[in-house]
């Protein structure tokens, strides 16, 4: 898939689509391509840009920083996002820049999950083979929004995407493209409260590499340093011996 980056993006829509096998898409792959076509939008495919999974933290936190809306459109796979999406949030999402002291970029932004699944609605019930309903999936996304101050708007899914007929794939890529190009005129908005991203302690920052090096280093000159007095005061007493 082809990747389109829009020089006029009033709306200042970023959609970041993850699906590792296009060719067996039916349904994420014309959602995509209404994202390309939508005036304004910045679609960028995952898999097409960093087919090696290296991803550039820094053009992706530009393309952040001009959107207002930031749209995940992908597959559910194991009940959660595919494996480069996740990486992208791992890489790009750092502490001091997304969450935690310092880390407001992504303050005041909205955040919209567009996913399709492979079971049918019926199935993400407490009597069925998903055992939960499928909201129970969610707070995963939800979180990660709130941990950097977005708000997580109402998903948009479809259920039993391979199974869905033309008629009712069509009908959901047309929402797509709606909601898009309405965006932010949406009639719930005025129901969604701004979200406060949700303050970290420096106490619990993740360790920098530096930080582990350092420690890693302290405690092996700690232990030398023991072991050489040990041997030191073990040779002494051989000879008084």
């Amino acid at each position: 898939m082809t990747t389109t980056t829009s020089t006029e993006n009033p709306a200042g829509i970023y959609v970041l689509a993850a699906h590792p096998h296009w060719r067996d898409s039916r349904v994420n792959r014309r959602l995509f391509a209404a994202a390309q076509r939508a005036p304004g939008v910045d679609a960028n495919d995952l898999y097409g840009s960093y087919p090696d999974f290296a991803i550039d933290v820094e053009v992706e936190r530009e393309r952040l920083a001009r959107a207002n809306l930031v749209v995940l459109l992908h597959p559910i796979q194991w009940y959660s996002m595919p494996a480069l999406q996740k990486l992208w949030v791992d890489d790009v999402l750092g502490y001091g820049w997304a969450y935690g002291p310092g880390g407001t970029a992504l303050q005041g932004k909205d955040c919209w999950l567009v996913a399709t699944t492979g079971g049918p609605e019926p199935s993400y019930h407490p009597q069925s083979y998903n055992r939960y309903f499928f909201d129970a999936f969610l707070p995963p996304y939800e979180q990660t929004a709130a941990l950097c101050g977005m708000r997580f708007l109402p998903p948009l899914l479809l259920h039993g995407a391979h199974r869905a007929s033309e008629a009712e794939v069509a009908a959901h890529v047309e929402v797509f493209a709606q909601r898009l190009g309405s965006y932010p005129a949406w009639p719930e908005m005025d129901e969604l409260d701004v979200c406060i991203a949700c303050p970290v302690p420096e106490t619990d920052r993740p360790a920098e590499s530096d930080d582990v090096s350092k420690v890693v280093a302290g405690a092996f000159h700690t232990a030398m340093t023991h072991g050489l007095a040990v041997a030191n005061g073990s040779s002494s007493n051989n000879k008084a011996a």
